[in-house]
């Protein structure tokens, strides 16, 4: 599909060449040709490969290229006028890309190299005169030929240089996902290309959005890419889901109250019975009080991911409150829920002695952050964020493979747009579609 979308894109770009007006004489001839235009390329023996350390490789052999032009020839006291069709034959394109990464993290074509040939050049006269001066032709082809050649490098140079990159710097490096975080999409270094890939590695970075400059510690282990059956592949490591979560925590997202309508009548009543000594301690008038519960993820949520799946592990604050009418809330007591891969646990953090009355709140306070605090998360993180693509380009046939430390997304690539169009677009981006 790229191969396709490349090879119409150097089409119509070389469609689009303009010749200037040839002027001569030769012996008694004298000649104007005018209006030159390729109305035909065939370009299909095309390839698009990669070339380690010097980058994309698009090389046509042995195509064919019409054109069409008219003339006006004075041969003696005859002077003639009329089209003329011609073919080069022969045509070999050679054209690598080099692509960097540029100041601001985009990934841009720095420099290509072009080396175009045409074997050979025929031209079919018509008219009056046709037969007469048929060897006219060996000139005008030769030095349309020498134009041609001229013309097609200086097309492909300013496509590449000039209308690719203003397509891709209209691919977001830095862009909001939310009110409250946004990510980095920016390279680190330099594109590396293998002989089979082209290797880019990005910064793949949530930041809160009033704390844009704080960043987290990358412990995560690299990812490795062995399929080559997709496209493209995309390797999200811990660390990616691990600075979004820290993105939201710094943000203060991940907590909240659970009141009135929001508490279980089974989990009050449990409360009641468990704090029911404290309460007559401190005040009884407060023995018919409503309770409330809030939580806050007192720590950035960790990822792990194994070849089983992905979990997250977290801890909250829990603080039991009794809300008398019309005067400020009391707390009862403060504890630490940690939820961890195969352990969820309760601890006071006022005494020890307490640790051991809150055994009975352990089911139902689990319950209660899983059906609360996790789908509080699950909330801010269920809309995903946009693949930096091109407007345009789209992800299809995805595949998802679980390693130990990331996970590794293959698709393929679809345009829904041809590459001149979605050049076109360039200065109106569009939201991209993608999600992940």
């Amino acid at each position: 599909m790229l191969k396709l979308e490349t090879q119409k894109f150097v089409e119509e770009e070389l469609s689009n060449i303009s010749m200037p007006e040839m002027k001569g004489k030769e012996g008694r001839f004298q000649y104007t040709i005018t209006d030159v235009k390729i109305t035909e390329l065939n370009l299909t023996h095309a390839d698009l490969r990669f070339i380690p350390e010097v980058g994309l490789l698009f090389d046509v052999q042995n195509s064919s290229i019409s054109l069409s032009f008219n003339r006006q020839i004075l041969y003696w006291f005859f002077y003639d006028t009329g089209n003329i069709n011609a073919s080069a034959e022969g045509v070999n394109i050679n054209t690598a890309l080099n692509m960097i990464r540029d100041d601001e993290g985009r990934l841009k074509i720095n420099n290509i190299t072009c080396d175009a040939k045409i074997a050979k050049m025929r031209a079919k006269f018509s008219g009056t005169l046709g037969r007469v001066y048929d060897f006219v032709a060996t000139f005008l082809t030769t030095g349309m030929r020498f134009l041609l050649n001229q013309q097609i490098c200086p097309a492909l140079n300013h496509a590449a240089l000039v209308h690719v990159n203003s397509m891709l710097e209209t691919i977001p490096v830095r862009t909001e996902v939310d009110q409250f975080i946004g990510i980095d999409y920016s390279l680190i270094d330099d594109p590396v290309v293998t002989s089979r890939s082209l290797d880019m590695h990005f910064r793949g970075m949530f930041f809160d959005l009033s704390h844009q400059n704080d960043t987290l510690v990358n412990y995560a282990v690299d990812p490795v890419i062995r399929e080559y059956d997709r496209m493209v592949y995309l390797a999200l490591s811990e660390f990616f889901f691990d600075s979004g979560m820290f993105s939201y925590h710094t943000a203060g997202i991940f907590q909240m109250d659970i009141v009135n309508e929001k508490m279980p009548k089974d989990l009050e009543m449990l409360l009641r019975t468990t704090y029911f000594g404290a309460i007559m301690m401190l005040n009884p008038a407060l023995v018919d009080a409503p309770f409330s519960l809030h939580l806050a993820v007192n720590s950035p949520p960790k990822t792990s991911i194994k070849t089983s799946g992905a979990t997250v592990v977290m801890t909250a604050i829990v603080k039991v409150m009794v809300l008398p009418p019309g005067q400020p809330p009391v707390q009862l007591s403060s504890m630490t829920m940690v939820n961890t891969y195969t352990l969820f646990k309760i601890f006071s953090n006022q005494s020890a002695l307490e640790s051991l009355a809150l055994i009975p709140l352990q089911a139902p306070l689990k319950t209660m952050l899983q059906m609360s605090v996790v789908p509080l998360i699950n909330n801010w993180t269920k809309r995903g964020v946009q693949i930096p693509l091109a407007d345009g380009m789209d992800f299809i046939e995805e595949v998802v493979e679980y390693h130990n430390g990331f996970i590794v997304i293959g698709a393929n690539l679809h345009f829904s747009k041809g590459l001149r169009e979605m050049i076109s677009g360039s200065t109106k981006p569009e939201p991209e579609t993608d999600i992940i």
